[in-house]
Parts: structure tokens; C-alpha cells; sequence
């Protein structure tokens, strides 16, 4: 018989997942992209939409602390952890041509290599966390004395004073001067036109995409009282279709974010006419997405998160470690972008 808990995980994961799809995919909201752009189409919308979103989030996170709804939870520090797996991470979600929700997303616009990339980081994680690359991580994770959570890590009133601040300096610096740029054309700040297909059919800008993520995030953070996460997810489902190693073993919350995510994705990309599947002309691609994926398995697990819960989870809390490893992703990434596509043409 199914319990209370299991319907409340069940619809919550597939409403928070399939809301969060929808966003990613109308927005193309993906970190390996954002990060990757910068140097090499020095393109910084994406990279703008991410720091909406953690504005957005500190404040979220910090109202809904302070109201006691929510319980701030930054990881302990783990500095060669932090280091190692983000840089793996970083790395990896170049090769994959995605970061961990990049790809999730992109299995629900039909795009096999994502696919190939979602089991590859499934197999990494599930190899670190406890097959024979666990050695590795146990190293990492214990080669320091635990620094703990260091100040003003989980501090909810340092979190909405960065996050308000951070907000007001963006509003200043990229919505103002747009604000003016259209009222110096005569043209109206806010288009309410054709709102239905704007909202269902045309790819969102980069600061509604930031701010959608920042809202439907706190709004998972409020339902778990835990960050959303994609690589537990991933892991999850996993575990329910090997049951008959773990008999009992069922679909968690985490599980259900990734289905709605694809879910989420798969509508948002049929009702725009983008839904088609697609197999890379090349299976060197496949190999290399499926390598790109277990790199950000590694990462992941050896991290205590991947990017979304570093990123987009830890990094709202100022949890000195998710800091730590979001660097250490970006820094991965652009090693990986340079070595791939810039190396050469220098």
C-alpha cells in the first residue's frame, strides 16, 4: 500500500522537477554553456543568469530561515575534496556536453548523447560512492582535518544582505541601462503581447530564466527541506531499477525531480517544435559523453554535491566548501574548453 510520504514525494518531485525542466529548457539554462561561453564566444548571458539565480536564492533562502521554515544546512569544509572533485567535475561536463541538470534536461528534448552522458554519470557516482573508485574519494574526503562550517557560512542574515545587495548592483548595472535603452526608443518596459507564446513557445531571457530558477529552487528547498540535487536523483533511480539488489528499495524525491526535469523538458520542448531525437553522426561522441559523464560522477560524489548543489544549493548558504568547488568547476571547465576547442587554433 502506498503511504502518505510516498504521494507527497511522488507529486511534490514531479510538480518542483517538471516546473524546473520547463525552465531549463525554455531558458537553455546550462553551466557547462554558461561557463564554456565565456571564453570561448566571450558570451556572459548564461553566466548572468546564474548569478540572478544565487541572489535570488540567498534571499529565498534567508526569508524562509528566518521563518523557520527551512533549516540552512552548509556543507563542513573539505578542502582536497572540494579541489579535486570540482575540477573533475568542471572537466567532465565539457567532454559530456552538459553540466549534470544541462543534461538531464536535454534527455527530454530527445538528444541521445544526454542520455549516454546521464548513465555515464550515474556509473561514475554509483563506482565512487561505493565501487572501486570509492578509495579515491575516502582519500580525499579524509586527507584533511574537517574544517567545519566557517563563518558566515549558513548565516541568514549575512545571506540576504549579499543577496539584496548583489540584486540591486545587477539591477544597476544591466537592468537599468536596458530600462533606459528602451524608454529613449519609446518603446513600452514590459511587452504583454502574445504573453501565451512568449511563456510556451520563445526561449526566455537570461534574467527570467535567473529568477525562475532562484523561485523554483527555494520552492524545493521549502517542500525537502533539503537543496535539490540532480546526481542523488540519478542515483536513486538507479537503485529502483537494480531492486533486486536492494529488494524494497523504491523511487525517492530525488528520483522524482529527474523525472519530472525530463518531463518538464519534454513539453516545454513538443509545445515549441524542438522535440526530435538526435544521435551524434559520430560514435566517438557517444564515448566521449559517456566518459565526460563518469568524470562528473566522480566529482559529484567526491564533492558532497554537483553543480546545482554546490552551485545553486551550498553557495546561497555562503557554505565555504560549495564555494571551494564551484571555482574548482569553473576552472575545470575552462581547462577542458581550452584543450578542446581553443588549443589548436593558438
Amino acid at each position: 500500500m502506498l503511504t502518505e510520504e510516498f504521494w507527497y514525494v511522488l507529486i511534490a518531485g514531479l510538480i518542483i522537477g517538471g516546473i524546473f525542466g520547463f525552465i531549463l529548457q525554455r531558458g537553455r539554462f546550462c553551466m557547462n554553456s554558461a561557463f564554456r561561453d565565456i571564453i570561448l564566444l566571450k558570451e556572459y548571458k548564461l553566466a548572468k543568469a546564474v548569478l540572478v539565480s544565487l541572489a535570488v536564492l540567498m534571499v529565498g533562502f534567508a526569508i524562509f530561515a528566518f521563518g523557520e521554515v527551512i533549516d540552512l544546512a552548509p556543507k563542513a569544509f573539505l578542502p582536497w575534496a572540494a579541489i579535486v572533485g570540482g575540477l573533475v567535475f568542471g572537466i567532465g561536463m565539457v567532454f559530456a556536453a552538459g553540466c549534470a541538470s544541462g543534461t538531464t534536461y536535454r534527455v527530454g528534448e530527445g538528444m541521445v548523447g544526454s542520455l549516454v552522458a546521464g548513465i555515464g554519470l550515474t556509473f561514475g557516482a554509483a563506482m565512487t560512492a561505493g565501487g572501486f573508485l570509492s578509495g579515491a574519494k575516502t582519500y580525499l574526503q579524509d586527507s584533511d582535518t574537517l574544517v567545519g562550517d566557517a563563518s558566515p557560512s549558513g548565516n541568514p542574515t549575512i545571506m540576504l544582505i549579499v543577496g539584496i545587495v548583489g540584486l540591486a548592483l545587477m539591477f544597476y548595472f544591466w537592468g537599468w541601462p536596458a530600462i533606459k535603452k528602451r524608454r529613449d526608443a519609446n518603446e513600452p518596459l514590459i511587452k504583454t503581447d502574445n504573453l501565451v507564446e512568449k511563456t510556451f513557445k520563445k526561449a526566455y531571457p537570461w534574467w527570467v530564466t535567473g529568477i525562475l530558477i532562484g523561485i523554483i529552487l527555494t520552492a524545493g528547498y521549502i517542500a525537502s527541506n533539503g537543496v535539490v540535487g540532480i546526481t542523488g536523483g540519478w542515483m536513486n533511480i538507479r537503485g529502483w531499477l537494480l531492486s533486486y539488489e536492494n529488494p524494497g528499495a523504491s523511487v525517492m524525491w530525488t528520483g522524482f525531480i529527474i523525472f519530472g526535469i525530463i518531463l518538464g523538458s519534454f513539453v516545454s520542448a513538443y509545445l515549441a517544435g524542438e522535440f526530435k531525437l538526435r544521435v551524434p553522426k559520430e560514435g566517438l561522441t557517444l564515448l566521449k559523453q559517456l566518459f565526460g559523464g563518469i568524470l562528473m560522477g566522480f566529482g559529484a560524489v567526491t564533492a558532497l554535491g554537483c553543480n546545482i548543489t554546490n552551485i545553486l544549493g551550498g553557495v546561497p548558504q555562503l557554505s565555504i566548501h560549495s564555494i571551494v568547488t564551484g571555482v574548482f568547476i569553473v576552472l575545470g571547465c575552462w581547462i577542458a574548453a581550452y584543450l578542446l576547442f581553443m588549443w589548436r587554433k593558438d
